[in-house]
């Protein structure tokens, strides 16, 4: 499980990073054109998507605050019902299939990773005395 875990949380850091990268360096003119939304609104979602995307794998890879990344696919799950209402709002029922799915992918990951980095679970070399 900890395999699956970490395939979905690369896919979705990937995917994370490279939408929220866009939405850093694309001109707000051309962006505010594809999505009806103002372009400080565009910019700070593109901070959040990025931001979560790192949360979703630095913590495992640098095994500190641990505990961020189930918090991190949470904030993303956020963003993702948001993207969600808005094509349903905007354009279809069939192309929100894509940010519902990806925000399903974060739920999984939130129950995946929740409460195996517990604050008060004890440390593995603290186990036995």
């Amino acid at each position: 499980m900890n395999r699956i875990l970490w395939v979905v949380q690369a896919l979705l850091a990937a995917v994370f990073l490279f939408a929220g990268g866009m939405k850093l360096v694309l001109p707000l003119e051309v962006m505010t054109k594809q999505m009806p939304l103002p372009g400080w609104f565009l910019r700070f979602t593109g901070t959040a998507e990025v931001l979560g995307a790192l949360g979703l794998i630095l913590p495992g890879v640098l095994r500190i605050r641990q505990e961020l990344t189930p918090m991190a696919a949470a904030g993303l799950t956020v963003v993702m019902i948001g993207a969600t209402a808005l094509t349903l709002f905007v354009g279809g029922g069939l192309s929100a299939l894509v940010p519902a799915t990806v925000g399903l992918l974060a739920v999984f990951v939130v129950y995946g990773r929740a409460g195996t980095h517990r604050a008060d679970a004890p440390a593995p070399d603290s186990v036995g005395g």
